[in-house]
């Protein structure tokens, strides 16, 4: 009698095992600002209204987001993510909820 409760619990807890999420790639090749912006003003505007927020939450959040859709458009700029807490927060932010769609 326990023994099919032992399987059924088993079964019940793998299902609600996750994958695990690859990290997103992050471009080795140098960019430089103007090539950046560039780049930003090519991809899709994202859906959500950045008014009001700083130019580097606006910057990470777009290539957040195109990243997260795997557009060429994708990139993330690692010295800018590593030295710049706004854009790592806008990078953040963009992933996340361009990802979950």
């Amino acid at each position: 009698m326990t023994r099919p409760l032992l399987v059924l619990l088993f079964a019940l807890l793998a299902g609600c095992a996750a994958r695990p999420v690859a990290p997103p790639p992050v471009s080795t090749v140098p960019e430089s600002p103007a090539q950046a912006q560039e780049r930003r003003t090519q991809a899709a505007r994202p859906t959500y209204n950045l008014a009001g927020y700083p130019p580097a939450v606006k910057d990470g959040y777009i290539d957040g987001c195109e990243t997260a859709k795997n557009t060429r458009f994708g990139r993330k700029d690692a010295g800018r993510f590593a030295s710049d807490a706004q854009y790592q927060m806008g990078w953040n932010d963009g992933y996340g909820i361009c990802g979950k769609r």
